[in-house]
């Protein structure tokens, strides 16, 4: 007899094809949203822009305020009457009430993690001394009523005395940053403002830490304002931020972004320099010792370094000079001199980290973990064993040789593992107990060919139970930018739509880093349509293949997903059955104009360029609705307070939908308050918005739940 890991609830009724009482097949009357006489005229080329004024923030113009109550009301009530939608929550609960863990960090004689038991709304920080009992040491979930304060970025002191945390609060990226006392588990006085994409990093002594932050924005633009004129500075402990030290800043490259890192024997200070989301940095050196001012490590913004651990005068970095795929480089911290330690080989080397007198180099095979030990000499170990097909994450550098990773796939939750780098043996420390069987699901990577012959791999996910001889609705997951890979990991939001009885795939597109800097340049700046016609043709393969039809084909992606989804609806709309758009850049010609937006050039490329523009208004989803085409079902979905991708992006694209000849299927928006661009989004509100996509998702693709 099969015991499970938990006793799980009855699975619920499967009822594909079949809807109780029909929701309507047209959402609305939709509010009426005015427009504007707003034209620009760009490299020659009258844009017009009638929904302008949706750009406002809601907190500051009534305007946007009473639309986005129109439009929930509007999307509200259409959810309400999609067959299963509170079955599906309930199932969803059960999925998500799972015990889990973050992955340890040892300091001193502590070790600190993170552990949710499963419903909270935020995870909960530990902290464990040899053999006594665990202690909570950071609990978010009383700050706030709604559970969307978060903890966010968090480090303790090289000798587990202080906790340096940051609070991120209805999912904003700007960071206030607090210090606690370990050992009596309260705060001290220090107190810090304005941090935002900034990495924490403690002098060895304990004394203070270094962060990065922004100036302080404009009245009424907090949530709005282009960032800029980032700089890095040293907070000693028990003194006020505004006698904070400036270490580093370039007020005549205000683009340029910093932060910073210390060694881990705590001699050199590191700061990276970046002007965009390009992995091209530029670094300076200062020798804490020594007390030296920071001077040019590596001059010029022309490829990766990312430090994997060091050794008196030896710095060590994967790089992708000379190497596209990725190498491990030593480099002299004094004069810059590099040397190969481990070349480039044919898998991508995402990441390496030297543990004890070993480097483990974290590399991708197809989109999959394959992570490899070596001496320091470069000579190879061995693979790093690995329970299966999944991801590998973790592997903390330092002088012990214990270190901790996770490892997870697409029906595996996330287990820790404690891996030793003198023996190449990994042990599971801690399992997640859940609420159904994973052996029950399948996970298989298939490869395709897109429209100009390159072969794309995808990863597709069911139950084992499914017909193969049968089509089933199937939901097509993408990214395709900035260098990211999708690797297969967990998540009881994918889960949910396999245990339902669809099937999930997870494309993997031109744009990611699976395949190192060639496969990131073949879907950016003028390449960008390489990534929607690698999409179309992932779903024109599922249809072929016969796991599913365009009638029961759904596409999700979030941010960056987004614009991947509205760009594909646009171009394709008759290859599927439903859209599910999260947080999208959807105005490619305004995008760097808000928050962190002008980083993003580096992957669209820059709409004051005349080359750049004509690219980009080509496929920007806002501006490409085609009226006299039947476009499927739509739910956008944004956040208030998301200050990434702000939030006019989907009001701009909802309006110009809703407005535009493109049939009458459901055209929706669904805006939620204090949820930011994700992070630290509340398991609640998690659940809530999962159960709402894919009973919405579930109709109009013909997979419903009673």
């Amino acid at each position: 007899m099969r015991i499970p890991h938990v006793v799980a609830a009855a699975m619920v009724t499967l009822t594909p094809g079949v809807a109780a009482a029909a929701p309507p097949a047209t959402a609305g009357p939709y509010p009426v949203t005015a427009t504007v006489a707003q034209s620009d005229v760009l490299h020659g080329q009258t844009v017009k822009d009638p929904y302008r004024w949706l750009e406002n923030d809601v907190r500051t113009d009534p305007r946007v305020a009473d639309w986005v109550a129109a439009q929930n009301q509007v999307t509200d009530a259409y959810l309400a009457t999609l067959p299963g939608r509170d079955a599906i929550k309930a199932r969803l609960t059960q999925l998500w009430n799972y015990e889990r863990f973050g992955i340890p960090r040892l300091r001193g004689t502590r070790q600190f993690y993170t552990r949710n038991s499963g419903l909270q709304n935020q995870a909960v920080l530990y902290v464990v001394e040899g053999d006594a009992a665990p202690k909570v040491l950071v609990d978010p979930n009383p700050w706030s009523k709604d559970g969307a304060t978060a903890l966010a970025e968090w480090e303790p002191s090289n000798d587990g005395r202080y906790l340096l945390y940051g609070v991120q609060d209805g999912g904003t990226d700007w960071r206030t940053l607090k210090v606690r006392d370990v050992t009596t588990g309260q705060d001290l006085p220090d107190s810090i403002e304005w941090a935002k994409s900034t990495a924490l990093a403690w002098r060895h002594d304990g004394s203070g830490f270094f962060y990065s932050r922004f100036p302080a924005p404009a009245d009424g633009q907090k949530y709005q304002s282009v960032s800029l004129n980032q700089q890095l500075f040293f907070h000693k402990l028990g003194t006020p931020q505004s006698a904070d030290t400036l270490v580093f800043a370039t007020p005549e490259h205000p683009k340029r972004g910093h932060y910073g890192q210390v060694t881990d024997d705590g001699r050199w200070l590191l700061i990276v320099s970046s002007e965009g989301t390009d992995d091209r940095y530029e670094v300076h050196i200062a020798d804490l010792a020594k007390g030296e001012a920071p001077r040019t490590l590596v001059k010029g913004l022309e490829h990766s370094w990312d430090l994997a651990g060091s050794d008196g005068q030896t710095l060590y970095f994967v790089t992708d000079k000379d190497a596209p795929r990725y190498r491990l480089v030593a480099m002299d911290a004094l004069s810059g001199a590099l040397t190969e330690v481990v070349r480039e080989g044919k898998d991508t080397i995402t990441g390496a980290a030297l543990v004890g007198d070993r480097f483990v180099v974290e590399t991708l095979a197809d989109a999959k973990s394959a992570d490899l030990l070596y001496e320091r000499s470069g000579k190879l170990v061995g693979a790093v064993p690995l329970p299966g097909i999944g991801t590998a994450a973790g592997f903390e550098s330092g002088t012990s040789p214990v270190t901790y990773f996770s490892y997870s796939s697409f029906a595996t939750p996330g287990s820790i593992w404690s891996y030793d780098s003198r023996t190449n043996q990994a042990t599971q420390v801690r399992a997640a107990k859940v609420a159904f069987y994973p052996d029950d699901y399948v996970v298989k990577q298939v490869f395709f060919n897109s429209k100009d012959g390159t072969k794309v791999p995808m990863f597709v996910s069911h139950r084992k139970d499914l017909d193969p001889k049968q089509p089933h609705p199937t939901l097509l997951y993408g990214y395709g930018g900035f260098n990211i890979s999708l690797t297969p990991g967990f998540s009881p939001r994918w889960l949910g739509w396999m245990d339902m009885g669809g099937v999930f795939v997870s494309a993997n597109l031109r744009g990611g880093g699976e395949y190192g800097a060639a496969w990131h340049d073949a879907g950016r700046l003028a390449n960008k349509q390489n990534v929607f016609d690698d999409f179309i043709a992932a779903g024109e393969a599922l249809v072929k293949s016969g796991v599913t039809t365009p009638q029961m084909l759904a596409i999700n992606g979030g941010s960056n997903g987004g614009l991947l989804v509205g760009a594909v609806v646009n171009q394709r709309p008759d290859l599927f059955a439903a859209a599910l758009p999260a947080v999208g850049v959807m105005d490619m010609l305004r995008f760097n104009r808000f928050t962190a937006g002008r980083y993003w050039v580096d992957d669209y490329g820059d709409p004051g360029k005349a080359a750049d523009f004509k690219v980009q208004y080509g496929y920007s989803p806002y501006h490409n609705i085609t009226s006299g085409k039947a476009y499927p079902p739509i739910l956008v979905s944004t956040a208030d307070t998301d200050d990434r991708v702000v939030p006019g992006h989907s009001f701009k694209y909802t309006a110009a939908l809703q407005a535009a000849d493109v049939g009458d299927k459901p055209h929706l928006i669904t805006i939620e308050t204090r949820a930011g661009h994700g992070s630290g989004k509340p398991t609640d509100k998690q659940i809530a918005e999962t159960a709402d996509a894919w009973a919405f998702a579930g109709y109009w693709t013909g997979l419903t739940r009673k």
